[in-house]
């Protein structure tokens, strides 16, 4: 319904919930089998898997497409991200945090690149080796071009320029040159460390040859997606999705709204403005169970999660142990179009076993919420290969 008043659809908090749940994927059967087609067409609709390197149950960037997909190979995504050259389908960078990204993301990012060649983008430890200590930087990188990849516990206790290496510069030094698009993530290695080395040896050619476009209409791609995969969402949301600035972002929203692309709607309890993509779908019901790692991008805005659910969330894992709420790795659980139960999980792979520390269900939990519960922490039992 429209209100005469301002032109602005309404919807209902319901509505909203479904639209966002819709635009995540999050509302469709799994496939029988899974391949690394339909991994990839999740990883576009969502345009990243955030990386984290916690591993007590999984690691986090694996924990979205099992949501959406179920049990599948995580030897699939290892593949397109870390395999060889030929197989590469996706590839590491700075998007919402650390994350793993389509391909066809790479020159929508090369502005954010270049900013931070030019020492204005990146951590402020990291600035450094774009104007005072870039002879340093560019030293490291004539090493990796002339003997292959690096990481940074190769050059710890090894000469380098004006000294002797130490893990924190050489790490500080390689996060630039990643920042800065001169390194590339080859491989992963050991307990999760990465491994540089340069992106024409690296990512396809064909990614590398891509026209670059201008920053403004690279920024209005990047909020496009962010639409497209929340579905419905206020204005610092279509900037959270990527980390754009409100001077990188709004200008992007403005012209997008200009065009239809993105809709205006007001929403109960939306002091903000929200946005609705023009091709955003409006289930009248959804059919969801996930459970939800601690970055999927349902949940990862927190005060959305909130705003949308009525559900407050936050991670524990540096919170101590006697001052924790719900536990130290909590998923929440979708069923429906509710959050409506939260579980403590750790994967015990010397004894097969999938641990439940600890549930919690939300007040208004339906009384299917636990058989619900109990069927996917089975699924995804079977998909970590812990026998019970």
């Amino acid at each position: 319904m429209t209100d005469p008043r301002s032109s602005i659809e309404r919807l209902s908090l319901p509505a909203a919930r479904r639209i966002a749940i819709a635009a995540q994927g999050l509302d469709r059967s799994h496939p029988p089998v899974v391949g690394t087609g339909q991994l990839l067409r999740t990883l576009d609709r969502l345009g990243l898997f955030q990386i984290d390197s916690v591993n007590v149950l999984q690691r986090a960037h694996y924990l979205p497409a099992f949501a959406r997909l179920g049990g599948y190979d995580t030897g699939l995504l290892d593949r397109a991200v870390w395999g060889p050259r030929r197989a590469r389908r996706m590839w590491e960078y700075w998007a919402h945090e650390a994350s793993l990204l389509p391909l066809d993301l790479h020159p929508l990012l090369r502005w954010r690149m270049a900013r931070a060649d030019r020492g204005e983008g990146g951590y402020g430890g990291l600035r450094v080796f774009a104007t005072e200590r870039r002879g340093e930087a560019m030293a490291l990188l004539d090493r990796v071009r002339d003997q292959g990849p690096l990481a940074a516990s190769d050059l710890e206790g090894a000469r380098g320029p004006g000294g002797w290496w130490g893990w924190r510069d050489a790490k500080r030094t390689l996060e630039w040159l990643f920042w800065a698009g001169h390194l590339t993530t080859a491989t992963r290695r050991g307990g999760f460390e990465r491994v540089y080395d340069l992106p024409e040896r690296v990512l396809p050619p064909a990614v590398l040859a891509l026209p670059t476009p201008a920053p403004a209409e690279a920024q209005r791609a990047l909020v496009e997606r962010s639409a497209r995969a929340l579905g419905i969402a206020t204005d610092a949301e279509l900037r959270d999705y990527f980390r754009l600035r409100p001077a990188e972002g709004d200008p992007a929203i403005a012209a997008l709204a200009a065009a239809g692309v993105l809709l205006p709607v007001a929403v109960p309890g939306y002091a903000a403005r929200a946005w609705l993509h023009r091709d955003a779908r409006r289930p009248r019901r959804v059919h969801a169970a996930a459970l939800l790692a601690p970055f999927d991008p349902l949940v990862w805005e927190r005060t959305r999660a909130e705003r949308l659910f009525g559900f407050r969330y936050r991670l524990e894992i540096y919170t101590p142990a006697a001052k924790r709420v719900h536990g130290y790795y909590v998923l929440p659980f979708l069923l429906g179009d509710r959050l409506v139960a939260r579980a403590d999980l750790k994967a015990d792979r010397q004894g097969a076993r999938l641990l439940v520390h600890a549930v919690h269900l939300e007040a208004d939990a339906p009384v299917e919420t636990m058989p619900a519960l109990e069927a996917e922490l089975d699924r995804m039992a079977g998909w970590l290969g812990l026998a019970r």
